[in-house]
């Protein structure tokens, strides 16, 4: 394998997708953060695998920078795997916000490669019909075609696909990119 190849080809297409991400759709979200935080709403961030990871620093940097309460239920692990054994995986997220309270002036931030569907992360595509139904901000930063996410968020970043063998490592990079753009922009402007 030649390694340099590799590299040249990875950053080849992140610059594709510098220039083909949807800006208006992140200024979109900006502004949806930006009137959560005006308001006190609070946020919370699901994510699944590599996604919950990035949604663990993504809670820091919203709370710490942006000052907006802010929280994800895959940093409770107790209660992550406790509702999992004891009502099942596909409600984790619902089960939690409900002890939230999730309401009208708060909003979701999802993370999430495919976006959630009929058949995969059912605890994501629950948790959005819980927050479209009690009328909280739908965000999201997905990738493929977006998923369950694309089809019913308020705002919703679509990480374009620029090679099928990397999908996956894309939309988790940017997962970064585009929540520090938007909290720093919250936190500035």
């Amino acid at each position: 394998m030649n390694f340099g190849a590799y590299t040249e080809q990875y950053l080849k297409e992140t610059l594709e997708i510098v220039n083909t991400i949807d800006k208006e759709e992140i200024t979109k979200a900006i502004e949806i953060i930006n009137e959560l935080q005006k308001t006190g709403g609070r946020m919370f961030i699901l994510g699944v695998g590599g996604s919950a990871a990035s949604a663990s620093h993504a809670v820091n940097d919203f709370r710490k920078i942006a000052g907006i309460e802010t929280y994800t239920p895959t940093d409770n692990v107790a209660e992550l795997t406790a509702r999992t054994n004891d009502e099942g995986w596909d409600t984790t997220f619902t089960k939690w916000l409900e002890t939230s309270k999730l309401c009208e002036k708060d909003a979701i931030l999802v993370l999430s490669v495919g976006g959630g569907s009929d058949t995969t992360s059912l605890n994501i595509k629950k948790a959005i019909d819980m927050a479209v139904e009690r009328k909280a901000k739908v965000l999201g930063i997905v990738s493929r075609d977006g998923g369950y996410t694309k089809k019913n968020a308020d705002a919703c970043v679509l990480v374009p696909v620029v090679s099928d063998e990397r999908i996956t490592p894309h939309a988790e990079g940017w997962h970064g990119v585009v929540w520090h753009l938007m909290v720093n922009a919250v936190s500035i402007c």
